[in-house]
């Protein structure tokens, strides 16, 4: 039993010593590094400046009262489509007591006085037809019985103006009747049945009732770096990604480029606009978040390499050109200078030091 054990042990002791060997003749080993290569190839190099944004509406108009007074009707809702001169809602008018008092009683003085020109009038009148007053009296008699008549008319109207907002004589014209003055799209009607509302004048803005733009006109807003501003211009043509219509691209054109920067997060920022192109068939909404591309060079059929392969040595750019057969063991290479152009920032333009027929070394690898 002893003497088997001590086999057993002995034999253990020279696996683990031929192990321990192996083990280290592998470590000393030269590790075989092979490069993947690849061609340079015609292609085209296109070069754009990403702004992100959204699109909106060129123009919104904010629908406002010219009286003041609560509200009694809502016409539309936000998504109708109206044309200019429609009724969106309708305001009561709420008097003051004093006014309406002051426009009562003036109503009532001028009731009076026509009614005593009125009599004055009428003893002129048959005293000029028997000839006992001269013609002058009577013209005279005559207008002041007219200028009362039109004094108890604006009396009358003010009053209906105080009661209802409007004479009954110019219903036509009631500004109690809010309208659209634009024709387009009902965004947004921020206001109830039985809301106050206030006229816009001087001191304020007055109440919103609804918020009208023409939705076939749409502008794309954004942002661009400033390391990108100065490569733009007015009129370059743009590329519109909607964030919630996948799949579509709209055209549009740039149209303005601000000339002053602000800060956002930092970051110096120009803002940008462009209008866009909406087809019949599809329906953009305001304020959809987009990017436009914005092409600013395109060169076609260029010699081209992955950007990866292009290595840089004081500044100089180069390739590693591989001088060993495709079939070799070993995988040798030839340093070479290039001059290179336009990138994408995938692929980059070679201009000289290459041609089609060189394998160039690229930075993926693998142990052999």
């Amino acid at each position: 039993m002893k003497k088997f054990l001590k086999i057993l042990l002995g034999v253990l002791f020279l696996a683990l010593l031929v192990g321990t060997f192996v083990f280290l003749w592998n470590k000393t080993r030269p590790v075989k590094v092979v490069y993947t290569t690849v061609s340079p190839r015609c292609d085209t190099i296109r070069q754009w400046v990403v702004a992100t944004g959204k699109v909106e509406p060129r123009d919104e108009v904010l629908i406002k009262p010219q009286i003041s007074g609560i509200i009694s009707e809502i016409r539309c809702e936000a998504g109708d489509r109206v044309r200019q001169g429609d009724v969106i809602a309708t305001v009561k008018v709420i008097p003051e007591l004093g006014t309406l008092n002051s426009a009562e009683s003036r109503v009532t003085v001028a009731r009076l006085s026509l009614d005593q020109l009125r009599k004055e009038f009428d003893r002129t009148q048959a005293l000029y037809e028997k000839g006992v007053v001269a013609e002058e009296e009577f013209e005279q008699s005559r207008t002041q019985f007219r200028k009362a008549e039109e004094e108890m008319q604006n009396a009358e109207d003010n009053l209906e103006i105080v009661k209802t907002g409007i004479a009954n004589r110019y219903k036509e014209l009631s500004n109690t009747q809010i309208r659209s003055t634009i024709t387009g799209m009902i965004l947004d009607v921020p206001v109830k049945v039985g809301n106050s509302v206030i006229q816009a004048n001087t001191f304020n803005d007055g109440t919103t009732i609804a918020t009208i733009a023409d939705m076939g006109d749409m502008l794309f807003q954004g942002k661009v770096d400033e390391t990108d501003v100065g490569k733009l211009h007015v009129g370059m043509p743009v590329d519109l990604t909607v964030g919630a219509m996948q799949g579509t691209t709209l055209k549009a054109r740039l149209e303005y480029i601000s000339p002053k920067a602000t800060e956002v997060n930092g970051v110096i920022m120009f803002e940008v606009k462009a209008a866009a192109s909406i087809p019949d068939s599809l329906f953009v909404r305001a304020g959809y978040s987009a990017n436009a591309s914005i092409l600013i060079e395109n060169r076609e059929g260029v010699l081209t390499l992955p950007e990866s392969t292009v290595e840089f040595e004081e500044g100089k750019p180069f390739v590693r050109i591989l001088t060993s057969p495709a079939d070799s063991d070993e995988q040798t290479f030839e340093k070479r200078e290039v001059e290179i152009g336009l990138s994408d920032g995938v692929n980059i333009e070679i201009l000289s030091g290459v041609t089609e027929d060189d394998t160039i070394r690229s930075t993926q690898q693998f142990n052999m």
